[in-house]
């Protein structure tokens, strides 16, 4: 039987413009990040037995450079790289390490040390990890680079053309992001726009404009995942918050089956979602809090549908009745989500943990959701993994 695994730290940076903050290398990210995350859960570095650090953009073995500044133990350090859902694959990997009883305390750390602009290839010298997914759409799709807006752009209009759903729409999404980003001190971004703000702002695919749509940003987040015995020996409980499912999903061959939203991981979305529901014994109306990969407010509208918020081709009716806002069946981003929070690749997904760690122990401040029982993760990345998490109080 598997091990049960809590969160008991968590830390993050405020997220940044690249660039914007002079000397502020990945290391100094991390260590501000993992200092908070250590003291959070009230232990030493010493205490931590794996590290998993994930990171997009850098050069081999800056995990390890990144987790010396918290110290040198000679512990196992597993550079971690999938794309957008880097941070929650090292949260993933560090959970395993809990739940199989390979550590009874683990570290799961990410950064990004970002270039401004749109996100482009390092390596020009060989096959493209998402070739096969551009040349799919392409033959659905009129093209457009770079590459992102144009994949969950065009899932969008496919939406738009097969159920009627309006850019007002995904206009609503970026608007309401954008809100909940007010209330939040480690966003990029702090600011409010009205509906027409959005919908007037540059178009950069259409339906999607620059109002709705991710930044590249620097930041880093981590979090300390601990056993139930080490909690117990610690005297943690009063903190901790319980994963109580967690999945990775991975393409399948429905990606390829012809429509945009599969291309941009629909499907992958679904099965990791059932597998978390399967193992929480929840459903998507038992959380009061999700946070997830809005990297462009086309896909958080279907995210709705992947994630059992509402039927297939009903999401455009959720987004009209304000029920994932405050005073709605959920609060969806109370960060801000991607669009305005920001989104340094490795770090966005354990920014994510903490954000809903914060909720479920009700030290969110002004952005914190009524009576929150239960949290929901979500995090993509193409080419691709996503992964589901399920949080819960622990039980005291």
């Amino acid at each position: 039987m598997a091990n049960k695994v809590y969160v008991v730290g968590v830390g993050m940076t405020k997220f940044e413009k690249p660039g914007r903050r002079e000397d502020w290398d990945y290391p100094q990210m991390a260590k501000e990040s993992g200092t908070k995350a250590l003291a959070d859960a009230g232990i030493s570095f010493d205490e931590v037995r794996q590290a998993y650090v994930g990171y997009v953009y850098g050069e081999s073995t800056a995990g390890q450079r990144a987790v010396y500044e918290l110290g040198m133990t000679g512990i196992p350090v597993v550079n971690v790289n999938n794309n957008c859902s880097t941070g929650s694959t090292a949260l993933y990997l560090a959970a395993e390490a809990i739940r199989g009883g390979r550590a009874d305390c683990a570290l799961a750390l990410g950064f990004e040390k970002m270039q401004p602009g749109s996100l482009g290839s390092t390596y020009d010298d060989r096959e493209q990890p998402m070739g096969r997914h551009i040349q799919a759409l392409a033959e659905i799709s009129e093209v457009l680079f770079p590459p992102a807006p144009w994949m969950f752009g065009a899932a969008g209009r496919e939406h738009m053309k097969t159920y009627g759903t309006t850019a007002e729409h995904f206009a609503k999404i970026g608007e309401k992001n954008h809100r909940h980003s007010v209330n939040n001190p480690y966003a990029q971004f702090q600011e409010s726009y009205s509906l027409q703000d959005i919908l007037d702002s540059r178009m950069i695919y259409d339906p999607l404009t620059k109002l709705q749509c991710s930044p590249t940003s620097d930041g880093s987040g981590a979090a300390i995942l601990a056993s139930e015995s080490f909690v117990d020996s610690h005297g943690l409980a009063g903190q901790a918050v319980e994963i109580v499912g967690q999945a990775m999903t991975t393409d399948f061959a429905s990606t390829f089956d012809g429509t945009a939203k599969n291309i941009i991981g629909y499907d992958m979305n679904v099965q990791a979602a059932r597998q978390v529901y399967d193992q929480a014994g929840l459903g998507a109306e038992d959380f009061q809090v999700i946070e997830l990969h809005d990297c462009f407010s086309a896909n958080e509208l279907l995210l709705y549908e992947a994630l059992g918020l509402c039927a297939e081709g009903e999401a455009g009716k959720l987004v009209d009745s304000g029920d994932t806002t405050y005073g709605g069946k959920w609060v969806v981003n109370p960060s801000g989500g991607l669009i305005s929070k920001g989104h340094p690749l490795g770090a966005t997904g354990l920014a994510q943990c903490a954000e809903l760690t914060w909720q479920l122990r009700g030290t969110a401040d002004k952005r914190q959701v009524d009576g929150v029982e239960a949290a929901l993760q979500h995090n993509i990345g193409l080419g691709g993994a996503a992964v589901v998490t399920a949080y819960q109080r622990a039980e005291r």
